[in-house]
């Protein structure tokens, strides 16, 4: 037990980029991962041996081969790396391909000679010509391709001007819960830029926000940053020593913080403008600080009140203590590296030319007292690998019913160093005799389980170290003054001579690091101040499981059970500057007489009632820490809303937006921030903050690492929106806070990542790319280039509104009941075509309503992603160009309307997602009716229920209705069929090498189906320009084929056949295929020998499947290439 005692104790390691430890931190991280794929692999290995269905066998494989994507790149094994990077490029292929680049018209040169070359008029950088806060000029002719920095400017600006932004407080008061959303933005810290995680919450946010406002519904989203105490104090302090070589000591407190707030207001601005780029429909003008006056003054007030109520209490209790920060920090701010053993490190505060060595566990001896206090030869073993905090031991402790040490009950055993005894107490919950020397070493003061066993025990708790982490007093010379990992060496060889020491051997340990400095964190005991959380904990975990509040995804439920069940004290001391000052004042002259007060009179006078003295003759000193920045973040939900003010408007702004509906973060602070605002709002609003948590994915880089500033892949989104190159990254990293060799480590991980930096892509593409990236769980591993693919998405929306608007005309107007009409089937002409696309827009509707209300944004994202390429560009708009050119008034005018309002409804769609571009191109739809709303992010989303501010507008009830109605059986039918011919025209066409072919004439067939003879009978335009052919002719069903034809059979009831004569040679076609199957079967000969060879049967059973599966794909290849030539010999003998 004294060996595994000492392994648990393991803290002590400054934060060093060492391989080894990174590794065993992602194993630990990731341990639970690891043990599924390890479950999974097994499964895969028994139902092999077990000889179970190959499909069976494939689908656990599949599931494998999944969760090790999972995991971080430096995890991998090199194969899965290899598989992995192979997925990526796959995956990145099909979204570029999907995300097709628009065709730019290469003739329009050629018609204006005259006219500057095309790249000269893209080469000119845009200027936003349109005064601020007023509606950009739509009367300019639309640009021929989309140009992010052109279609994004100016709407900010005229959107906050209208007054879209922002809500009626009167109105959403009076409103049913369901008729108002209310979210607050995790508040961002001032210490620097948003990063790439930030954009993600706001885009996330941005399209719930405008979703719901589109609804109808009365939209509060309230935006704001944080002081992020320490975070921020840190980087201004180095900011202050590298510009000047002063400390914050040098300049005193009140000079110090002026410095803070003038970087705070200088980062804060960038922040709000980050907000503006990226399209976030914030109330600006409610724009908070976590460090106002007014949120000041609410932190005041509930720290009094929680202390009035006995939640709040000063006690020297154990905490995370950085000795770098000189404070103490919370959980979240501490990281914990795996070492696997023996490690030498340089520590921050101690001799910069010296390494120290972590992973070790250190055996000493205590030497048993004898009833005068004085050491025996009789000893007991313990062992740690923190040797230094022997000097704090208070105890050795024993399992009670260990026989070995029974004797040893009620003895002592002497200190070395302290030269004076100390007890072997008892205790079986702590000690298992089976582990090590069934010894332990117990010191209270520096280590949480035995800081526990000291008060069950009543020990002395022995603090040795000052806040600078040098040894104290306690032991006297030579120790006093010692860095405490300089002590660690002196100690072992004064044991040495001593007598004393047993072994050292290399051990495996866990080393919690400082996340802000790299110190080594101690556990340390402090007086400071603490939030009794049992009963807050309680009620916090309990409206989860009665379902009074709602976690998404759900499986965050189990996360939420843990952390609440063992919640511990929290401790909100900080020994900062920085921050809200604690409102506690101690009475100079008299010894722990704390009052609490919301000011310093307040604290006086409770002072003189309790002590019985005169307040004038009372001298009061405020502690000088600050409270943990999470206490503040804590009220954020209503602290924002009017509490703790006086006067009707501030009542009026509770009752309106408090509680929220949302809290949309990262599931990383579910503890931390979320369920602290629970626990606070409960307690000091008897009330849930909000309704439901929304817990996003975290995001990682393409690698499966997290985003850090040493790795270089930290990105500001404005850097993926405007585009940078690989010089600019690296200047970013110039001017911040890290070291020289952190930034060429940084350099080098751009080099590798944007070796030719990153292309411009704009607010939408990113914010579309982010979203679609929500798919994937628990993480995100982003990859930029995939998010280039969308911003060619983008480009592709502009470019296929282009030509419907073309087709449409200026002066078009559209028919008010066009979409109810159709539903009434009361439009003249209006063919299978039309009505196939409005039905796949009104099951976007749907689509897009049902995955927006389960914060499934990916199925938005893939939802209109696939409409617009695969059903409208790729389908609709070829089909209905011969209509536009050659069809009748009627048929026109149906497809007009059909193309107008596929364009408005699904624009409308696609607006929270892409705020930009859809304003642009909605704004230039021709025929919009006056009664139209201002913008489209005031429009009605298109099926959605109206409510509050929609409700009583009857023409978006009628509208709504018409949608829900618009899904069309027999249409989808027709389509789906016609897709199905064409698709296999095109496969035909491409068995001979014929597709770039646009003459080629097809003869479709069918037989026994009278349904589908009665659909493609109506089918040959659409046919033809499907399959791309120049004709395509239906055959009745006793109708002969003409000779010279190659056949397919795309479905059991309908052939098809292409004309060859004319188009090929098949004499040439023959060499070609005979050459081709000589070189294939050579590979399938080379196969066969290895499959029927004797070293077959000594092959792995998946390496016999990989064989068999190559001979079966080989063979089939060349029956293949046998039939091709077979059809040739054919039609060359005719």
């Amino acid at each position: 037990r004294g060996v595994a005692a000492a392994a648990r104790r393991g803290a002590s390691s400054e934060a060093a980029g060492d391989t080894m430890a990174d590794l065993e931190a992602l194993r630990a991280e990731n341990a639970d991962l690891l043990k599924q794929i390890d479950e999974a692999a097994e499964k895969v290995k028994a139902l092999k041996l077990g000889g179970a269905d190959k499909a069976e066998i494939k689908d656990a494989a599949a599931g494998l081969v999944e969760l090790k994507f999972k995991l971080p790149v430096e995890l991998m094994s090199e194969k899965d790396a290899k598989e992995f990077q192979k997925h990526q490029n796959k995956l990145a292929k099909e979204a570029e391909k999907a995300a097709r680049a628009a065709k730019y018209n290469a003739n329009a040169d050629k018609k204006k000679k005259t006219k500057a070359p095309k790249a000269d008029e893209e080469s000119a950088p845009f200027v936003n010509k349109t005064p601020v806060g007023e509606k950009k000029d739509m009367t300019e002719p639309m640009a021929k391709a989309y140009n992010p920095p052109a279609v994004e400017a100016a709407w900010d600006a005229w959107w906050e001007a209208q007054g879209f932004y922002s809500t009626d407080v009167d109105g959403a008061a009076k409103a049913k819960p369901d008729e108002k959303f209310v979210i607050v933005i995790p508040p961002p810290n001032v210490t620097g830029s948003l990063h790439i995680g930030h954009a993600l919450t706001c885009s996330i946010e941005d399209t719930l926000c405008r979703w719901n406002r589109m609804v109808g519904k009365y939209v509060m989203w309230l935006p704001g940053t944080d002081h992020a105490g320490i975070a921020t104090q840190a980087v201004v302090e180095k900011k202050i020593m590298r510009e000047s070589g002063k400390t914050k000591h040098d300049l005193g407190r009140e000079k110090f913080l002026e410095e803070v707030w003038n970087w705070k207001n200088q980062k804060g601005a960038h922040i709000l403008t980050q907000l503006r780029r990226l399209g976030a429909s914030v109330d600006h003008s409610r724009t908070v600080f976590t460090m106002d006056d007014q949120r000041s003054r609410c932190v005041t007030e509930a720290f009094v009140k929680m202390y009035e109520d006995g939640l709040i209490y000063r006690d020297t209790r154990l905490v995370n203590w950085s000795h770098a920060l000189n404070t103490a920090l919370s959980d979240i701010e501490v990281d914990h590296e795996t070492i696997s053993g023996l490690t030498l490190r340089s520590v921050k505060g101690h001799d910069a030319s010296k390494k120290y060595e972590f992973g070790t566990l250190t055996s000493f001896a205590y030497k048993i007292c004898d009833e005068d206090g004085n050491p025996t030869d009789e000893e007991i073993v313990v062992a740690t690998t923190r040797l230094e905090t022997m000097l704090g031991d208070t105890a050795v402790a024993i399992n009670p019913d260990d026989d070995r040490y029974k004797h040893l009950h009620g003895k002592k055993v002497f200190h070395p160093f302290r030269k004076c005894s100390i007890p072997i107490i008892l205790d079986d919950e702590l000690v298992d005799m089976s582990f090590g020397t069934g010894a332990v070493k117990i010191t209270p003061a520096h280590d949480p389980n035995d800081f526990k066993c000291g008060r069950k025990h009543g020990l002395e708790e022995i603090s040795i170290l000052n806040d600078n982490g040098s040894i104290n007093g306690i032991c006297g010379a030579p120790y006093e003054g010692m860095m405490r990992f300089d002590a660690r060496y002196f100690i072992e060889d004064e044991l040495k001579k001593l007598g004393l020491f047993r072994d050292k051997k290399s051990h495996e340990m866990v080393i919690p690091i400082c996340s802000r400095s790299g110190d080594v964190i101690e556990p340390r005991l402090v007086p400071q101040w603490w939030v009794a959380t049992e009963t807050m904990a309680r009620a916090a975990l309990n409206a989860v499981k009665d379902g009074e509040l709602k976690l998404v995804p759900d499986f965050h439920g189990k996360t939420w059970e843990r952390w609440l069940e063992n919640s511990q004290d929290w401790c909100i001391s900080r020994q900062l500057w920085w921050g809200h000052r604690i409102p506690a004042f101690k009475v100079v002259g008299e010894e722990d007489a704390w009052f609490v007060g919301r000011d310093e009179d307040e604290a006086r006078n409770k002072a003189a009632e309790k002590l019985g003295r005169d307040a004038a003759d009372i001298q009061l000193e405020q502690d000088p820490d600050v409270l943990d920045t999470w206490f503040s973040s804590g009220l954020f939900p209503f602290s924002t809303f009017g509490w703790m003010q006086e006067g009707e408007a501030a009542q009026k702004d509770l009752e309106a937006f408090f509680p929220g509906t949302l809290l949309e973060t990262g599931h990383d602070i579910i503890f931390f921030w979320v369920a602290r605002m629970v626990m606070m709002s409960l307690t000091l609003m008897k009330k849930l903050p909000f309704e439901t948590v929304y817990l996003h994915a975290m995001v990682r880089d393409k690698y499966g690492r997290k985003m850090s500033k040493s790795l270089g892949n930290v990105l500001d989104p404005i850097q993926v929106m405007e585009g940078v190159t690989l010089e600019q990254l690296h200047e970013s990293l110039i001017g911040g806070n890290l070291p020289e060799l952190e930034i060429e480590r940084a350099k080098e991980g751009q080099k590798l990542d944007y070796p030719e930096g990153i292309p411009e892509c704009g607010a939408d593409a990113l914010r579309f790319g982010l979203l679609a990236y929500t798919q994937q769980g628990r993480d995100v591993n982003l990859d930029i280039n995939r998010v280039a693919a969308y911003r060619r998405f983008c480009n592709k929306l502009w470019q296929v509104t282009n030509f419907m608007m073309l087709n449409i005309g200026d002066d078009f107007s559209p028919s008010a009941t066009f979409l109810t009409d159709v539903v009434a089937r009361n439009v003249p002409e209006l063919g299978f075509r039309d009505r196939w696309i409005l039905s796949r827009l009104g099951a976007l509707a749907t689509a897009c309503n049902d995955f927006m209300a389960g914060y499934e944004f990916a199925g938005v994202t893939n939802a209109l992603y696939r409409f617009y390429l695969e059903e409208l560009c790729d389908v609709y708009v070829e089909a209905v160009k011969p209509v536009m050119r050659n069809g009748s008034d009627a048929a026109k005018s149906a497809a007009q309307n059909t193309l107008w309002y596929c364009l408005d409804v699904a624009l409308r769609l696609m607006h929270p997602v892409m705020p930009f571009v859809t304003e642009e191109l909605w704004q230039r739809l021709p025929g919009r009716p006056e009664a139209a709303a201002p913008s489209i992010m005031v429009a009605h989303y298109p099926g959605a229920t109206p409510v509050a501010l929609h409700a009583d507008d009857a023409a978006v009830q009628a509208e709504t209705e018409a949608i829900r109605k618009l899904a069309d059986k027999e249409a989808e039918e027709y389509l789906a069929l016609v897709t199905m011919v064409a698709g296999g025209m095109r496969s035909l066409a491409a068995d001979f090498g014929v597709s770039s072919n646009r003459n080629l004439e097809f003869i479709v067939k069918v037989s026994g189906d009278d349904r589908k003879q009665q659909l493609l009978d109506l089918a040959a335009t659409d046919l033809a320009v499907l399959g791309r052919a120049k004709q395509a002719t239906l055959l009745p069903s006793d109708g002969s084929i003409p000779e010279g034809c190659a056949a397919g059979l795309p479905d059991p009831a309908v052939q098809i056949f292409l004309k060859l004569e004319g188009i090929i040679d098949p004499a040439k076609e023959i060499e070609k295929l005979e050459k081709q199957l000589k070189k294939v079967q050579e590979g399938l000969d080379k196969l066969n020998k290895r499959y029927n060879s004797d070293n077959f049967a000594k092959m792995k059973p998946e390496a016999q499947e990989k064989l068999k599966g190559d001979v079966e794909a080989e063979t089939t290849k060349v029956d293949s290439i046998k039939q091709q030539i077979t059809t040739f010999q054919a039609f060359l003998a005719k």
